[in-house]
């Protein structure tokens, strides 16, 4: 890795914390009405496999959605004033920010079902298939969204039509409140079940950017290369409650040390040791990296709160195709 490619991706790490962390600071004030799903500590695997996705290609999420939604390049302040209901928002303030689409950069969207996306986005390559296009449809999910029938059903589907489909489960250990010993097999992985559909998969730790960014660009590279879809696996870990913006220790339902142990394997934390460890990176550097961010949130912010709310005469537009 190149000293610009370090800093590319420690710098979306930093954003996308910084973003979170303000929107957090401002979801009390009541002015964001929708529900908000946070990323905080599952920065790394979207920054990593997102590194490696051109504009062309298609990326697809679900709740859990802001930061795949900014590191495929989706606006900033389209997203701010979509969570405060405003018409300028990147779904015109219908959506909030569980609903996230931006055209202009291939993110079709994200949907808050359970596992739903994950066929919508194989569709969406399969529709590119026929038309011979070659591009990539990247579709994230969670470790829940694996349990679904939709799941094994898109799995198959793109291994039989060796369709460019990168999955990227982000396995956090917990569908809500419940832990995944409860609900999968021990014995196995994600990823090795991806394998019995005929995919090349492969488990990885999601806590380490530069990890996270060599396995992906290797499974991408394997279907760019028309060689059929993939599935990365990334082990990670969610900080706060399942929806919302604050911490639930108090509900007793991570064993103790679990979440001590996963706080201090923080990704942006783990990174900028490492960058000022090996003098890839000067914390003036990191000192300006922030200020920059900073000053891009508050515009952000300031572009949410001056957009008007949309018109009643928007209520029933873009609910059915014409």
């Amino acid at each position: 890795m190149n000293r610009e490619l370090r800093h590319d991706l420690f710098r979306s790490l930093l954003r996308v914390r910084s973003i979170e962390n303000r929107i957090i600071a401002k979801y009390g004030e009541n002015e964001m009405r929708c529900p908000t799903h946070f990323s905080i500590g599952q920065e790394a695997a979207a920054v990593g496999v997102c590194a490696h996705l051109r504009l062309e290609d298609y990326t697809i999420s679900a709740h859990r959605s802001h930061a795949h939604y900014l590191c495929k390049g989706g606006s900033l302040p389209k997203m701010m004033a979509e969570l405060y209901g405003k018409e300028t928002g990147c779904a015109g303030g219908k959506g909030g920010s569980m609903h996230l689409v931006d055209f202009s950069v291939n993110f079709i969207g994200c949907v808050p079902i359970v596992g739903s996306t994950i066929p919508i986005g194989v569709g969406a390559s399969f529709g590119r298939h026929i038309q011979d296009e070659t591009a990539l449809t990247a579709v994230f999910f969670g470790d829940g969204a694996t349990e679904t029938g939709v799941f094994h059903e898109s799995l198959n589907f793109a291994s039989v039509h060796k369709l460019p489909v990168v999955f990227v489960c982000e396995n956090n250990l917990y569908s809500v409140n419940t832990p995944l010993e409860m609900r999968q097999p021990q014995e196995r992985t994600i990823a090795q079940l991806a394998e019995t559909h005929g995919l090349k998969a492969m488990l990885e730790d999601g806590q380490e950017v530069e990890k996270v960014h060599a396995v992906a660009g290797e499974l991408i590279d394997h279907a760019r290369a028309g060689k059929g879809p993939v599935l990365l696996e990334l082990s990670t870990y969610r900080w706060l409650e399942h929806c919302g913006p604050r911490e639930d220790l108090h509900l007793d339902y991570r064993p103790e040390g679990e979440f001590e142990h996963w706080t201090s394997r923080c990704p942006v934390k783990l990174y900028q040791e490492k960058l000022l460890d090996e003098a890839h990176i000067t914390q003036e550097e990191i000192d300006a990296m922030q200020a920059e961010i900073d000053t891009e949130i508050d515009t952000a912010f300031d572009f949410a709160h001056s957009s008007p709310f949309p018109d009643r005469s928007q209520l029933m537009s873009n609910i059915y195709a014409s």
